[in-house]
């Protein structure tokens, strides 16, 4: 019974961790939108 609850718990962590890197790459993509349109409206005249 503990193995499979040891199982699940790194499961659960890997998952995460998954979530996290999908956040992470979710903001970084809202950054560079965000900053690439104050490039673009800095460059405009």
């Amino acid at each position: 019974m503990k193995e499979v609850h040891r199982k699940l718990h790194i499961t659960n962590c890997l998952r995460g961790i998954r979530n996290a890197w999908h956040f992470h790459y979710a903001l970084n993509l809202v950054i560079k939108v965000v900053c690439g349109g104050f490039g673009i409206a800095l460059l405009t005249p």
